[in-house]
């Protein structure tokens, strides 16, 4: 399915993912937060299939379950002790909780930062910074172009190795370790020369120089102001209920919360309706397009 969101101009890309990855490190309202995981994993599915839903399961639920575990282990505070451990501090249902809400808080930023990844592309990013920042925002593209060429060079390194019969996978413990070290050799030293060839090619362009044009196929239509509008209105709307504390919730020494009313709904209304955004857009634009199949 092809993501209407990426379309959108790179200035409203960015400020979505702003917005709702500053919100969801922030938000820790059991509510807010089934919210930002709930889109960011719909989102993912709707775009990348059951690459979204293998990359959930493989590290983000581990993740909240390690932290629930964790955290009870350093975290002593609370008023509700279960029991006491061995060691002679309490296991609180406090700190449990509290290391739930971690462990969501951090998967739900990596699912929305792998969207972020997808959407935002090298490219993207420097047609935002490149003028501002050149050097750093050089940088950042990148690194976040390193990483899938990184995974894909490395794959074509051991695919040949194996094809020579120098397979990672074979030999004894000290052959098989004494392979990936020569993989890790070859992959660092490809990435070294990769990182200077860029710069190189860069530099030669004229990259970050004053006064350098730069080509460009992004344009800033009425749909974008529309998205850019709505995105800042939903962004000082939240910013108002976090001072009013709309969206309280603590977990130390015991756990309190805002009463859930209409005018706290809403404000979690708004939210859902911000980080739904993109799911709604590839909805509309799938029903488009089905009802003009249907015509033809």
């Amino acid at each position: 399915m092809k993501d209407r969101f990426t379309h959108y101009h790179p200035l409203v890309n960015f400020f979505y993912f702003s917005l709702v990855i500053g919100f969801t490190m922030v938000l820790n309202h059991p509510l807010s937060q089934g919210i930002s995981l709930l889109c960011a994993s719909i989102y993912g599915i709707q775009a990348e299939g059951k690459k979204a839903v293998l990359f959930c399961l493989k590290w983000c639920l581990p993740m909240v379950l390690l932290t629930a575990f964790i955290n009870p282990a350093f975290n002593h505070e609370g008023l509700t002790i279960l029991l006491y451990l061995p060691t002679g501090n309490p296991l609180t249902l406090e700190s449990i909780l509290y290391g739930i809400s971690s462990g969501a808080m951090i998967a739900t930023v990596m699912l929305w930062f792998l969207n972020f990844q997808r959407v935002i592309t090298s490219d993207k990013f420097i047609y935002l910074f490149g003028r501002i920042i050149p050097s750093l925002s050089l940088v950042l593209s990148m690194t976040l172009r390193f990483i899938p060429k990184f995974r894909q060079q490395m794959e074509l390194v051991v695919e040949a190795r194996r094809s020579i019969g120098r397979d990672i996978s074979e030999g004894s413990l000290l052959q098989r370790v004494g392979s990936a070290i020569t993989v890790l050799s070859i992959m660092i030293t490809w990435s070294l020369e990769n990182a200077i060839d860029t710069a190189d090619s860069m530099k030669s362009r004229g990259y970050g120089l004053k006064g350098r044009s730069a080509f460009s196929i992004y344009r800033f239509e009425d749909r974008d102001e529309i998205a850019l509008a709505f995105l800042g209105f939903c962004g000082l709307f939240l910013s108002v209920g976090i001072v009013a504390s709309a969206f309280g919730f603590r977990y130390f020494p015991d756990i309190r919360y805002m009463e859930l009313n209409a005018v706290t709904l809403f404000f979690q209304f708004v939210y859902l309706i911000l980080c739904a955004l993109p799911i709604v857009l590839n909805a509309v634009e799938e029903k488009k397009w089905n009802y003009i199949h249907s015509k033809m």
